[in-house]
């Protein structure tokens, strides 16, 4: 243990005192930040200058009323945000409209132009034309409007006050409150329990894909330079990979401690409650230790063997998959969570972690289901750690071309 320990301190040391890893500590969740935040912020940046937008009103019903209400929308100026531009009288032909108004957006005189009433669609179909298609403001806001139009001509129409029907609409405000095992009673909001999820899933995902990582081009470093060989003479292998994984999962977890303490601190100064209930955080912890220690062993039993960059990034990709793979079912999963496709594949020692992650927060599974995937991942981590060891006693010192399945099933056969 004291070899094992020898090593785990030098790794530490070395990639915590590297200008990357403090880089990284800062950089990173910067990156993380800006991806998360600075889309929105760029998404609900208001308009600089007035849009002038093209209208095509075959009948020329419903574009005045529209202008009018478009008035509503102000720049930081105090200037109109749209403009509305009838591109021609309402009895001129139409093809010729369109033509006009598509040279009109080619010169850059119209951001883009909308046609209503086209005999060819129903009054409820509303095509925008302009050179680009990504402008969900406007479009969600002409939808808005044209309908708002159509339901308050629609009343008058059948004698009806829209000024009346809009007073008795009543503001109801939905609230989630999650009842617990023992029957208490929690008010929850989406946001919280998806943040806790979140930040579960990503943190997994950057100690696993770090310190794997690492882990594995540390070990095809050394067996270039033939340093391994050195290392193994003075102490054994198992003691050389443990020393490796504790080292490395040390260096991951002292940037994930530093980040939560950071975010705790934010937190708390702005009043946030984003943290999940104490036996909840627990579980959650369980299932993180077992995922990357279950992880680890499955880098070191296919890592150890490489012998090229190339693959060792390939390696990194196909793993990391894994991890990632449940952001890509948090709706449904948070939706269903107790659906049998979930249980499934909570029961896969690979996925389990994470989507116990994903469950946990929305609706604790059962005890049985709790106490079954711990034991189960448990079971698989210690085997995986045994196969581990196995390999990396022969990989190590193995030169050449890449070992076959076949060889690395023989080596955990004899180890």
């Amino acid at each position: 243990m004291n070899k094992t320990f020898v090593v785990a301190r030098w790794e530490y040391l070395e990639k915590v005192k590297s200008k990357a890893f403090l880089i990284g500590l800062f950089l990173t969740p910067m990156i993380m930040i800006g991806m998360g935040v600075l889309p929105g912020l760029l998404a609900e940046k208001e308009d600089e200058e007035t849009r002038v937008i093209g209208v095509i009103d075959v009948r020329g019903e419903i574009a005045p009323l529209l202008a009018k209400r478009m008035e509503r929308y102000k720049l930081s100026n105090g200037q109109p945000n749209y403009l509305l531009l009838p591109v021609r009288a309402p009895a001129a032909d139409i093809a010729a409209s369109v033509r006009e108004a598509d040279e009109r957006v080619e010169r850059g005189e119209f951001d883009g132009y909308f046609v209503l009433n086209a005999p060819e669609a129903p009054d409820t179909v509303i095509r925008y034309f302009s050179k680009g298609a990504g402008d969900l403001r406007l479009i969600g806001r002409l939808e808005e409007n044209i309908q708002a139009i159509y339901w308050e001509r629609t009343l008058i129409a059948r004698g009806i006050d829209p000024g009346i029907v809009s007073a008795m609409k009543p503001r109801v405000e939905v609230k989630s409150v999650k009842i617990g095992p023992t029957g208490e009673r929690e008010e929850t909001n989406f946001l919280k329990t998806f943040f806790s999820a979140y930040v579960f899933i990503m943190a997994m995902f950057f100690v696993i894909f770090t310190s794997g990582q690492l882990l594995v081009r540390s070990v095809l470093e050394e067996k270039s330079n033939r340093i391994i060989e050195v290392l193994v003479s003075s102490c054994t292998p198992s003691e050389l990979m443990a020393g490796k994984v504790l080292g490395l999962s040390a260096m991951g977890l002292t940037q994930v401690g530093f980040w939560a303490i950071a975010a705790l601190a934010i937190f708390a100064r702005v009043g946030a409650d984003v943290l999940p209930p104490v036996e909840q955080l627990l579980l959650m912890v369980v299932y993180f230790v077992l995922g990357y220690l279950f992880y680890s062993a499955i880098f070191i039993a296919f890592g150890s063997p490489v012998t090229t960059e190339q693959e060792a990034q390939q390696l990194n990709g196909y793993l990391v998959l894994f991890v990632i793979l449940p952001v890509a079912l948090v709706l449904p999963v948070m939706q269903h969570p107790d659906a049998g496709w979930v249980k499934v594949l909570t029961f896969i020692p690979l996925l389990t972690p994470t989507f116990m992650a994903l469950r946990i927060p929305v609706q604790m599974p059962s005890a049985v289901e709790i106490v079954g995937s711990v034991v189960l991942l448990a079971v698989f981590t210690y085997v995986m750690m045994i196969v581990a060891g196995r390999i990396f006693r022969v990989a190590i010192l193995a030169t050449g071309k890449r070992p076959s399945l076949a060889e690395l099933a023989r080596w955990v056969k004899e180890g």
